[in-house]
């Protein structure tokens, strides 16, 4: 089966080091090892989920049911088929949402409006965050989409300001 095509960065550095540090240390992400399929990785989401924030919420400050799950997912090496069941499927919008987040970490960026966009005016409502607030699939995946293209934006204005700043100021040889 075809492995989706990824943007070839390993897994330890797909997510912000102190969360990766966190989900590799924590007992939650440890327990999952006992999961050996992607169907049992979709109940977990299915049962354990209920949000799709990086962060517990309250005074525990751990990772999240939802990052570790998708940590899980990475290490499984999800294929393109297995993608598609994820974004179409009929159970849970936050089995759907931890697809949508493993293409925006995983995925090769070249790609992921491909995989976004059949879902951009998708109208199943669900609360992302811990606050209850509602949103569409569609705007949350926007959100994800105009998150990966900021990074890009500002990662090209640095480049840009460093070569400006280089032309200006040459580093003389003296």
């Amino acid at each position: 089966m075809a492995e989706i095509q990824t943007s070839g960065r390993p897994i330890d550095q797909l997510l912000e080091k102190v969360l990766c540090m966190n989900i590799l240390s924590s007992d939650y992400f440890r327990d999952l090892l006992r999961l050996k399929t992607y169907h049992e990785v979709i109940d977990e989401i299915y049962n354990q989920v209920d949000h799709v924030e990086p962060w517990m919420t309250g005074n525990c400050r751990g990772p999240s049911t939802a990052f570790c799950l998708l940590y899980k997912f990475f290490t499984m090496k999800l294929t393109v088929k297995q993608m598609h069941g994820l974004l179409k499927h009929p159970d849970s919008p936050y089995i759907r949402a931890v697809g949508f987040l493993y293409l925006r970490y995983y995925a090769d960026p070249k790609t992921l409006w491909n995989w976004y966009e059949p879902f951009i005016k998708d109208d199943e409502e669900f609360a992302p965050g811990s606050n209850g607030r509602m949103t569409t699939m569609g705007v949350y995946i926007r959100d994800l989409l105009l998150g990966q293209v900021s990074t890009i934006l500002i990662l090209f204005f640095l480049a840009s300001l460093f070569l400006c700043c280089a032309l200006l100021y040459p580093i003389s040889k003296n």
